[in-house]
C-alpha cells in the first residue's frame, strides 16, 4: 500500500471523527432561544364610583318658596358631593294626616321632614317614632324659647329652621303714596283709613281675606287678641286657662272685630295666593299676612306694613326640622339637621323667602335687605315674640278654629256659637 493511499485513508478517519464530534456537541448542549419581538401592554384600571348617600326630604315650600330652599339643598350638596337629596313637597296638615301610618308600619317616607306643628312632633316622640336630637343641636345658640313646642321628656325632638313673622296689615308704599294714605297711629285712625279706602275708585275692600284651611283668618283674630287682650292673653289662651267665651275674648270680638266684618271692611275668604294677586294688583288696598309675602311679590321694596295701634305683640314661628328612626339613613340625615339649623339658616335668610334666623350666631348681615327692615320694625319696638295660637294648640283643636273662623267671617252674628264650640272643645278643657 502505498503512501498516498494511505493519507487518503487517515483524511477519512478524521472526517468521520469530526461528524461524530459535531453530533454529540449538539445532542449535549441545548439550543438558543428562538429571538422574538416582545409589544409592551396597557393596563386599564376602571375605577367604580362611590355610591352616593341618597336622602328625601320633606317640606312645606312650593313655588317661589321651594326655589329658595332649594339653595340651601343645593348648597349642601356642593359641601357633600357624595349625598343626593329629593325634595317632596308636603303641608304640614298632610304630614299630620299621612305620617303616622307609616311610623306605626315600621316605615318612613322620608328621612328628615319638616313641620311647623310642635305638637305633632311631640305625638310622635312620645310614640318612640324619632330620633332624639338632644345630642346634635346646642340649644343655648337660639332665640330664647324656640325649642319649647318640640320639647318631651327633657329632650328635643325637633330642631328650627329660619323664623316666619306675622306682624301686621301689609300695603303698597306706592298705593299709599298716591292716594296720600298714612299709616294708623289709634284705632280711630285705622277706622278712618278703611272708610277713606272705600272711597277709591277701583278697589272692592279694604282688607283682603286670604284663606286656604283656614290659618290665614286665624292669623287675623290671633293680631286682634294680643292687641286688645295683651301678650299675655295669647299664651293663657293657648294653656286654656283663659277661656274663649270668658269676658275678655268676646268683648274684643264684639267690639273691635265683628263690626268690621258687619261694616264690609273685609273680604269674603279668598284663596291667599290668588288674594295677594288681587291686593298686589290695588283691588284691595291691606292684606294681613306673614313676612314670606316679601318673596312673593314682584317689588318689596314697595311693600311696607303696621300693626293695629297699641299692639305689644307678634306672632313668630318656625318650621321645625325632626328625624324618623326609620330612616335607613340616619346618622347622614342628622348630619344635613345640624346643618340645617346653622349654616343652611343664613342661606336661607339671604334669599327673599321672608324668613330671618334662629340660630343667633348667624350674622346679620346676611339677611335679606326687606327682611332686615321687618325685623328692624319689630325688635326696635320692643315687641314680643309670640307663639302661634293654633299651631300651639294643635290637634283636632286646630282645624276646627280655622272652621270656626272662616263660619264667623261669613255669619258674624254665630259669634256666641263659635266661641263656645271653641271652649268646649279646647284640650286643656275638654279632657279636664
Amino acid at each position: 500500500m502505498n503512501i498516498r493511499a494511505i493519507s487518503k485513508i487517515t483524511i477519512g478517519i478524521i472526517i468521520v471523527v469530526i461528524i461524530i464530534i459535531a453530533a454529540i456537541t449538539a445532542l449535549l448542549i441545548p439550543p438558543s432561544p428562538p429571538t422574538t419581538t416582545t409589544t409592551p401592554t396597557q393596563t386599564t384600571t376602571t375605577t367604580t364610583p362611590a355610591v352616593k348617600v341618597k336622602l328625601t326630604v320633606i317640606g312645606p315650600w312650593a313655588g317661589d318658596e321651594e326655589k329658595y330652599f332649594r339653595q340651601v339643598i343645593n348648597e349642601y350638596m356642593k359641601l357633600r358631593p357624595d349625598v343626593e337629596i329629593t325634595y317632596v313637597i308636603q303641608r304640614a296638615e298632610d304630614i299630620a294626616s299621612t305620617l303616622p301610618a307609616y311610623l306605626k308600619a315600621g316605615k318612613t317616607p322620608a328621612d328628615v321632614i319638616f313641620s311647623a306643628w310642635g305638637w305633632f312632633i311631640v305625638d310622635m316622640a312620645k310614640s318612640g317614632y324619632l330620633v332624639d336630637l338632644t345630642p346634635y343641636i346646642n340649644q343655648t345658640d337660639y332665640v330664647n324659647g324656640i325649642f319649647n313646642p318640640v320639647k318631651y321628656d327633657n329632650k328635643i325632638w325637633g330642631a328650627p329652621f329660619t323664623m316666619w313673622l306675622k306682624p301686621g296689615f301689609w300695603y303698597r308704599k306706592s298705593f299709599f303714596q298716591k292716594y296720600n294714605l298714612t299709616e294708623p297711629k289709634t284705632w280711630d285712625d285705622f277706622l278712618n283709613l278703611l272708610n277713606k279706602i272705600k272711597g277709591i275708585p277701583g278697589i272692592k275692600k279694604p282688607i283682603v281675606t286670604g284663606d286656604s284651611v283656614g290659618w290665614p283668618i286665624g292669623d287675623i283674630v290671633e293680631h286682634f287678641l294680643i292687641t286688645f287682650g295683651g301678650p299675655d292673653l295669647q299664651y293663657k289662651l293657648i294653656s286654656g286657662s283663659v277661656k274663649f267665651n270668658d269676658t275678655i275674648v268676646k268683648s274684643i270680638f264684639e267690639n273691635r272685630l265683628i263690626p268690621l266684618l258687619k261694616n264690609g271692611d273685609f273680604s269674603e275668604p279668598i284663596e291667599w295666593t290668588t288674594a295677594k294677586d288681587l291686593w298686589w294688583n290695588n283691588e284691595y288696598a291691606l292684606y294681613f299676612m306673614g313676612t314670606w309675602i316679601t318673596g312673593m311679590v314682584n317689588d318689596p321694596n314697595d311693600l311696607s306694613f303696621f300693626t293695629l295701634p297699641g299692639d305689644k305683640g307678634v306672632v313668630g314661628g318656625t318650621d321645625y326640622i325632626f328625624v324618623p328612626k326609620y330612616s335607613e339613613n340616619v346618622n347622614e340625615a342628622i348630619k344635613f339637621v345640624q346643618f340645617l339649623a346653622t349654616k343652611g339658616q343664613v342661606i336661607h335668610a339671604s334669599t327673599p323667602a321672608g324668613k330671618i334666623p334662629t340660630w343667633t350666631k348667624a350674622s346679620a348681615d346676611a339677611i335679606w335687605s326687606p327682611m332686615k327692615t321687618v325685623y328692624n320694625k319689630i325688635v326696635g319696638a320692643g315687641m314680643a315674640i309670640l307663639p302661634d295660637l293654633d299651631d300651639s294648640i294643635g290637634g283636632d283643636w286646630q282645624k276646627l278654629s280655622w272652621d270656626q273662623f272662616k263660619l264667623l267671617w261669613v255669619n258674624p252674628d254665630k259669634l256666641n256659637d263659635v266661641l263656645n264650640i271653641l271652649t268646649a272643645q279646647h284640650p286643656a278643657i275638654k279632657g279636664a
